[in-house]
């Protein structure tokens, strides 16, 4: 079974919509969203329809249960005054958790921790891989042998010594960004395209994984930041930097 992973879209319905149109001419048709959806100085309303039209089950990432509770910062709040209170109450509402195939557990960030990165630690304020006895302790025991997470927008796909793998697909629409909270530290993937995975999946167990970086327009997306008043925003989506 093929099953299309997508994460961290942030608003960016350019990225989406070059997004779903790629997994479409794969002919993957089983998708899962693993969350953050909205939060960012794009298009939420937009983006958020586009997902929901199109049926793929979402998680609650971080910044949509701040959208929804009203929380966070300025990119939440952004969000939030785009969305209808049914909007804000339809992100409050989606789980912490999926089994989009049998043996396959989804979450966005950590099992029990929206807001803490599984595969990577922070050092000199950059991300660094972490310690696969790290992972795997941060992970805990689960039934499923493999595992989704997003929240960090680093592609990844760790093994741990148990035979469990963990992917991470990427960032649909936010290919760098700077955390202030401590440590502080930057993210970055270095380009500007859009990500996300592709997966064959066998009684539970990968088979094969393909992580894509696919083209969009992304010089619209970082233009829309811009004029939203955002130009970290606008670099981040032009240059996949977060440094300046």
């Amino acid at each position: 079974m093929r099953l299309g992973v997508i994460a961290d879209i942030h608003g960016n319905v350019l990225a989406l919509q070059a997004v779903l149109g790629a997994l479409r001419q794969r002919g993957v048709t089983q998708v899962v969203d693993l969350g953050d959806v909205v939060s960012g100085p794009l298009w939420p309303a937009e983006t958020l329809a586009l997902l929901r039209d199109a049926g793929i089950p979402s998680l609650c990432g971080n910044h949509d249960r701040w959208v929804a509770e009203g929380r966070g910062g300025a990119s939440d709040a952004f969000a939030r005054a785009a969305l209808t209170a049914e909007d804000a109450a339809w992100l409050g509402a989606l789980p912490m958790h999926l089994r989009p195939l049998p043996g396959v557990l989804a979450f966005h960030a950590r099992p029990a921790d929206d807001d803490a990165y599984l595969l990577e630690d922070v050092a000199e304020g950059r991300m660094v891989p972490a310690r696969v006895a790290e992972v795997a302790a941060r992970l805990g025991a689960t039934a499923e042998t493999l595992i989704l997470c997003a929240h960090s927008h680093q592609p990844a796909i760790r093994q741990l010594p148990d035979g469990r793998v963990v992917v991470n697909p990427g960032s649909v629409g936010m290919p760098a960004y700077e955390d202030p909270t401590p440590p502080a530290h930057l993210c970055e993937t270095g380009a500007p395209q859009a990500r996300f995975a592709v997966l064959e999946v066998e009684a539970g167990r990968l088979v094969s994984a393909d992580l894509v970086a696919i083209a969009y327009d992304h010089g619209a997306a970082a233009a829309r930041a811009a004029a939203n008043g955002s130009a970290k925003w606008a670099r981040w989506l032009a240059t996949g930097e977060a440094a300046p």
